[in-house]
């Protein structure tokens, strides 16, 4: 294990006679980088996370439940009669009336061996297409805390790429420097030795 020395905080901004100019360009990205990469998971993240939260809210109130009707008869035995889980479900057709008057039909779960005609619950948003049940409140915050924290995460990322990727230009320049510096000294000690 190699001694390292004691950590010298803010070392990038210290003086020094050898530091380069792509020296103080690269502590200048670093900060800009960092700065932006904060301010942008701060600002996107909590607004996301408020967006997400209110079209679920407007969902909770736009969306009403309504009763369809089977439009055919289900196959499979009743779970009553089979003793099977109350919980298993098929898709099968169902009817329902618009709000506009007309009759719809979509794909809903029902329950195995129902009867065409058989009363199913479902949910319908303003033009009468079949929905999802909307979130709860405790659902729909955490949903959104999750997406807003996502969107953090992503929006920080894009500054912190883009500073890597400079980083990395600034390291191929520095570099190719040290590359014509020591060109530029070989041949200088190449002419004094020979």
């Amino acid at each position: 294990m190699a001694f390292r020395g004691r950590k010298v905080w803010l070392w990038r901004w210290r003086r020094n006679p050898l530091k380069r100019r792509s020296d103080r360009v690269e502590a200048w990205v670093l900060l800009g980088v960092r700065a932006l990469a904060a301010a942008a998971a701060v600002l996107a993240g909590p607004a996301v996370s408020r967006n997400v939260e209110l079209e679920l809210a407007r969902e909770r109130v736009e969306w009403r439940r309504i009763e369809a009707r089977l439009s055919e008869s289900v196959p499979g035995s009743s779970p009553t009669r089979s003793g099977a889980p109350d919980t298993e479900r098929l898709w099968a057709e169902v009817r329902w009336p618009a709000p506009d008057g007309s009759d719809r039909t979509g794909q809903a779960k029902v329950r195995p061996g129902s009867p065409a005609g058989t009363p199913v619950t479902v949910w319908i948003d303003r033009q009468g297409r079949l929905v999802t049940e909307p979130t709860t409140p405790g659902e729909a915050r955490v949903r959104a805390d999750l997406i807003g924290a996502l969107a953090g995460l992503g929006a920080a990322a894009l500054p912190l790429t883009g500073g890597r990727l400079l980083r990395n230009r600034l390291e191929r320049r520095r570099l190719d420097q040290w590359e014509t510096d020591w060109a530029r000294f070989d041949t200088l000690r190449r002419r004094r030795t020979g």
